[in-house]
């Protein structure tokens, strides 16, 4: 009988104190970075009106942070594999709390714009380690649902970007609202002291045995265990890990979450950045009441992450993926159809519970398409190319619904949902119980 080793020991461990340690973590390491990208729509309506900015310039405002993102989900990603998951999730959470809460003091959109853009960095850069961390310490048949409850655990950040101006805006203003960008701080030494790193990261550098001595103290390995490390693997440049992501055995995974990532981080950045003053425009309505329209449509976004996360581990992750993705093009069909507030409402629920469960199988799925030593590069550079349709929709989204109203954006939003659903059809693996190692 071959002797166990610390992959297998990992794969078979009930859940633990240490399991659900890493999942809080991440939950709350997901959930701020998402308050602090969110934060901006409940005080656009303000800040456009301070500025006297055009639907052009506030778009551009808004898409400068999404360019940061950019920059910041790939370099990143590739920090991560280099210097490790557990310091760059320290550097990448510092960064965008410190840079999101300077927008408090921007004097002009160019100032603003350049905060918004170094925030951007630290936010991109943050939104794929929390997945990367999970997935390479949670069991294989527990995967699905981790991973799952720690992309839900953004609509809690989006409720927090919203709760807050609710309460501090008409007290405060918007500058000073921008200031609870500082409460994620809280997270660094949270993450500095109760995270081991990486394991599977730490056998590819050939240092397992600093991994061994927390895993023991955890109770995950028994006591005395040894397990005698691989030779590290030389250096890799990016072009040449870059150019794997596109090798005969990986293009169409690269393809398929290249895809899925831009066609959501259209969607979602298009619509719920703008949904505020989308509502305030409609129906008239004051800066608090939009924000008050937008938080129960963002409560729609629980049960559909919930949904999805507790099913992927039993209907898969290619199944979640397609229904999800087609009901929430559904929904942007008939949004920009709608006439009345009561539809606008309706079929704003609808698209918020389904985007958002599409977000979680996306985020599964991610880390578990690569192995181990170019996760980090291949599930950042995935976001990236989101992000670059998160520069794009924060613009298009307001040029399009000034020229054509309703109807204009939302059918590409639906065109967007229905051509993502149709990929993940096409080129869709399932992975669901299976070990990364095997994927």
């Amino acid at each position: 009988m071959s002797r166990q080793t610390l992959i297998d020991i990992l794969e078979e461990a009930s859940l633990s104190r240490f399991h659900y340690k890493i999942l809080l973590i991440g939950c709350l390491v997901y959930a701020f970075t998402a308050m602090n990208v969110m934060l901006i729509a409940a005080v656009l309506t303000p800040i456009i009106s301070e500025f006297k900015l055009d639907p052009l310039g506030s778009g551009l405002l808004l898409s400068v942070g999404y360019l940061g993102m950019f920059i910041g989900a790939i370099t990143c990603g590739v920090l991560a594999d280099r210097w490790g998951r557990k310091k760059t999730l320290i550097f990448t959470t510092t960064t965008m709390t410190a840079f999101t809460a300077a927008n408090a003091l921007a004097p002009d959109p160019l100032t603003m714009g350049l905060l918004r853009f170094l925030a951007g960095i630290g936010l991109g850069g943050a939104l794929p380690q929390p997945g990367v961390y999970v997935s390479e310490y949670i069991p294989a048949r527990y995967r699905g649902r981790f991973l799952g409850l720690v992309e839900a655990s953004w609509v809690y950040g989006a409720l927090l970007s919203l709760l807050f101006p609710y309460v501090m805006f008409p007290i405060v203003g918007w500058r000073l609202t921008f200031l609870v960008a500082l409460v994620p701080i809280i997270l660094v030494p949270m993450v500095a002291h109760f995270l081991p790193e990486s394991l599977r990261y730490l056998q590819l550098k050939g240092r397992v045995n600093e991994v061994l001595e927390s895993l023991t103290r955890e109770g995950i390995i028994p006591k005395g265990f040894t397990e005698t490390s691989s030779t590290p693997p030389r250096g890799r440049k990016l072009v040449e890990t870059l150019k794997e992501l596109w090798s005969k055995s990986l293009w169409k995974r690269t393809l398929l979450l290249w895809v899925f990532w831009a066609v959501l981080v259209y969607t979602y950045h298009g619509i719920f950045i703008w949904l505020p003053t989308i509502y305030a425009k409609e129906m008239g309505l004051t800066v608090v009441k939009s924000i008050e329209w937008t938080l129960i449509v963002t409560l729609a976004q629980v049960p559909g992450y919930y949904s999805a996360a507790l099913l992927l581990d039993k209907v898969g992750r290619k199944g979640i993926s397609i229904v999800y993705l087609a009901m929430a093009g559904l929904g942007s069909v008939f949004l920009g159809l709608s006439s009345s507030s009561n539809d606008i409402l309706l079929w704003s629920i609808v698209i918020s519970f389904f985007n958002l469960g599409a977000w979680s199988a996306l985020y599964t799925y991610t880390p578990e398409l690569y192995p181990t030593h170019i996760r980090g590069t291949g599930s950042g550079t995935a976001a990236s190319i989101g992000r670059v349709a998160g520069i794009i929709a924060p613009t298009a989204t307001p040029l399009l619904y000034a020229y054509g109203g309703l109807a204009a954006p939302f059918t590409v939003f639906a065109l967007a949902h229905f051509l993502g659903a149709m990929v993940v059809a096409v080129l869709g693996i399932e992975t669901k119980g299976k070990k990364l190692e095997e994927i």
